[in-house]
């Protein structure tokens, strides 16, 4: 087994169990499992990120229609299918925040986004892996309040890498 595809399995496990799990508990007796994409190496990305001079802070409308405030902080940018793409990073308390959607939301990944953590890295680089790119709670039900990815981090290209969209798949 890879180091994915054991963080996966402790997913499940989460999911399946632990009383922290965003799944109800007749969701948690009907789990079988989270379903992603094969491991794809040509989206893990070591980047630098081009830092905003000026790091306004932006509201973020969630999914219950309240409001989360973020700094914007800068961009990467990186090659899939061919083409260059960007993507905002936004800062908050816990760190930075990398919400985005691609152009298989609502077929094969969730509608409305997945997120993705970065990693900092010792030369001031950063791993972005979007085989760790993940569905925010809302996705499982409607007990969660999650951002909403904004429109700069809409995607035309596919991100075929991390989860995809739970009930398409439950």
């Amino acid at each position: 087994m890879t180091a994915l595809s054991d963080f996966r399995k402790m997913k499940d496990e989460f999911y399946s169990s632990d009383p922290q799990s965003p799944l109800t508990d007749s969701q948690k007796q009907a789990f079988t499992g989270l379903h992603y994409y094969p491991e794809n190496p040509a989206l893990k990305f070591t980047l630098a990120i081009e830092e905003h001079s000026k790091k306004e802070m932006v509201s973020i409308q969630t999914s219950k229609g309240d409001v989360r405030s973020y700094e914007r902080f800068g961009k990467i940018t990186f090659l899939v299918e061919g083409k260059s793409v960007s993507l905002t990073i936004y800062r908050a308390e816990h760190g930075f925040f990398l919400p985005f959607v691609d152009n298989q939301a609502g077929k094969e990944t969730y509608p409305a986004g997945r997120y993705l953590e970065i990693e900092p890295l010792a030369d001031g680089k950063y791993l972005v892996d979007f085989n760790m790119a993940y569905n925010p709670y809302c996705a499982y039900n409607d007990r969660w309040s999650c951002p909403i990815t904004p429109a700069e981090n809409r995607l035309k290209v596919s991100i075929r890498a991390g989860e995809k969209i739970y009930e398409k798949h439950a």
